[in-house]
């Protein structure tokens, strides 16, 4: 099961991930970029980083108060990319697909446009040269959101679901090991799914602890899983 290779999993090098992954998105991290040469992968760029880049572009340019510099122009047409993944968020996959070769495939081309223009007047070393750079080496990873509706625009989500554990990994010591690293990994599994199946995580796990020791089948274990009790 994939399960028990994500728990068992002794780094996060790029022949580790590859035995897991059919779509993977990153930040362009590069011990990756091998696996996005495979067919059976799909590799995505993520958006979030590629702004986050122009954003602090802009905060070093010297722009006069009042306009608009390079980097700014840069930050507003990644803007109008998430103002229509704001609107299409509770659509159908089928129906995001659509309205992104509509609205955001046209999008796409004007920064595209942008960005090869911008590049022929930009020092390649400075902060803003550094963002185009950016968005140029990972241009084909980034547009791979618009070609299948289930897909993000950028891996913010994960980000988010992670960040309590990241933060919490500081405090527990018993988190240096593989043993509370496995441990770990257990709980925040349980966690997240139960959230993701609109369950209250302590509430989820109260339930687990009193239930789990009457559970003498496999039907039974799987009675407790969250989407089988999620509301």
């Amino acid at each position: 099961m994939i399960y028990d290779k994500l728990i068992n999993l002794p780094s996060r090098r790029a022949d580790v991930i590859a035995t897991l992954l059919g779509e993977l998105q990153t930040d362009g991290y590069a011990a990756y970029q091998s696996i996005g040469q495979r067919e059976d992968i799909t590799t995505l760029g993520c958006w979030a980083h590629a702004r986050r880049k122009f954003v602090e572009a802009d905060k070093v340019a010297n722009t006069p108060k009042g306009k608009i510099g390079k980097a700014g122009v840069g930050v507003q047409l990644i803007r109008k990319l998430y103002a229509i993944e704001q609107k299409i968020q509770s659509l159908t996959p089928d129906e995001r697909y659509r309205t992104r070769q509509q609205q955001s495939r046209p999008q796409l081309e004007k920064i595209r446009i942008w960005l090869d223009q911008s590049l022929q007047t930009t020092l390649p070393k400075s902060a803003l040269g550094k963002a185009l750079g950016y968005l140029r080496n990972h241009w084909d990873a980034l547009q791979v959101y618009i070609t299948d509706g289930r897909l993000n625009i950028d891996n913010n989500p994960v980000e988010n679901a992670i960040r309590p554990f990241a933060v919490g990994r500081k405090n527990w010591m018993f988190s240096d090991t593989q043993a509370g690293a496995r441990a770990s990994a257990l709980l925040y599994s349980l966690i997240e799914t139960a959230k993701a199946n609109n369950l209250e995580p302590y509430a989820y796990l109260k339930m687990l602890l009193e239930r789990l020791p009457q559970a003498l089948s496999l039907e039974d274990y799987e009675a407790l899983l969250p989407w089988k009790i999620a509301p």
